[in-house]
């Protein structure tokens, strides 16, 4: 390693203040601060040392996102497979996925992480490692087969409009993940719906029936699917939407870790459970009808509640606010889910709309300990008296 610091210092020397490339330093320390821990530190004012920064922090989502993702590969190789009616390994499953996959995943950094580098060269700041998940989760969120140039537009908007527009990392209101998938929705409803685009499909079959859960339910029909395959995620849909059983797993990660927030989790689990049921107990229509505990399943609904829901950025921010903010979140995805037949999938809808309402939720939190702290200041005020 110590060799590798000496090349990277030999590297900086041109970047450094007063040098012919000052402007483009933030770009090397980008490199530079990825490998090796920061080598400055605050010089005044008071501070709390402490070994998790910013990187670590995005590291360890990035690393619970892990088990979702490999098994999202996976599943969409079984998919793909499946129209064959022809005998396949997991590898065979997993490296056709992976091919799929990870062209996608490229492109989302190179547009993302290219777009910050040119902001940070601009604005003359450090570059932020926050895009490392978002890079990540936007290609997770997508249906398979979207055509890589749409991901890349999408990036771009979710980058420019969702992110830097308000200042960058830190200061932006909407999930930047969920703002991608949100503008590819309405701008190319045509690959974000129906019921082939969920599927990676074979070019030599005809006629294949790649619809997700929600979408069947939405137009009436019964699903065919049990509970284990709707928990284990051997289903259509996004590519590492589907598998409520490996994102529990990054869940259990991120609350080990502290970087996630228990309570939004299980308040967004709660709220669209009660919801469910109470839908249930209605039983208008399919969606209405289909137990609440399988809603809690299907869909993206896990997958928001635990990556999406969480960012410490644009979520509820006080212990109280983080139990409004989670249940309301599962009450409105479901509600959505159910109401809106063209998009019986709400959860990213209901995400949006709370980061929206997360600083409101914190001020009235906020505001309501003040009264009571007044309140009983002046009671043990009265009594002393």
């Amino acid at each position: 390693m110590s060799f590798l610091r000496k090349k990277l210092d030999q590297l900086k020397q041109p970047f450094e203040k007063g040098q012919k490339w000052e402007k483009f330093a933030p770009a090397i320390n980008a490199f530079d601060t990825f490998l090796f821990v920061p080598n400055h530190t605050t010089k005044k004012g008071a501070h709390i040392r402490d070994a998790v920064d910013l990187k670590r922090t995005m590291i360890t989502v990035v690393i619970a996102l892990i088990p979702a993702l490999i098994y999202g590969m996976y599943n969409t190789g079984y998919q793909y497979y499946s129209q064959l009616d022809t005998t396949f390994t997991f590898m065979d499953a997993f490296l056709h996925g992976a091919w799929k996959i990870l062209p996608m995943i490229v492109v989302s950094y190179a547009v993302g992480l290219g777009i910050e580098f040119i902001f940070a060269i601009y604005r003359g700041h450090e570059v932020n490692e926050g895009y490392l998940v978002t890079g990540l989760l936007i290609p997770m969120i997508m249906p398979v087969d979207i055509p890589l140039w749409m991901v890349a537009v999408s990036v771009a908007f979710a980058v420019l409009i969702g992110k830097e527009a308000f200042g960058g990392t830190g200061m932006n209101i909407l999930n930047p993940a969920l703002t991608a998938r949100a503008f590819a929705f309405f701008a190319y409803p045509t690959y974000m719906s129906g019921n082939q685009v969920w599927v990676s499909e074979a070019s030599n079959v005809d006629g294949v029936s790649g619809e997700t859960i929600l979408g069947t339910l939405a137009a009436g029909n019964e699903v065919s699917y049990n509970m284990w395959s709707m928990f284990a995620g051997s289903i259509p849909g996004s590519i590492a939407e589907t598998s409520t059983l490996w994102i529990l797993v990054g869940a259990a990660i991120l609350i080990l870790t502290g970087v996630g927030s228990w309570r939004i989790i299980v308040g967004g689990f709660v709220g669209a459970a009660v919801m469910a049921f109470l839908f249930n107990l209605w039983g208008a229509n399919e969606l209405m009808n289909f137990p609440w505990y399988q809603h809690l399943v299907v869909g993206g609904l896990a997958f928001g509640v635990v990556f999406m829901a969480t960012d410490p950025v644009s979520a509820a921010q006080t212990f109280k606010g983080k139990w409004i903010y989670g249940i309301l979140i599962g009450i409105f995805g479901i509600m959505i889910r159910v109401f809106n037949p063209a998009y019986p999938e709400g959860i990213m809808l209901a995400i949006l709309l709370m980061n929206v309402f997360a600083p409101t939720i914190d001020h009235y939190v906020i505001e309501a300990n003040i009264k009571r702290r007044k309140k009983r200041l002046s009671t043990a005020t009265v009594k002393s008296a």
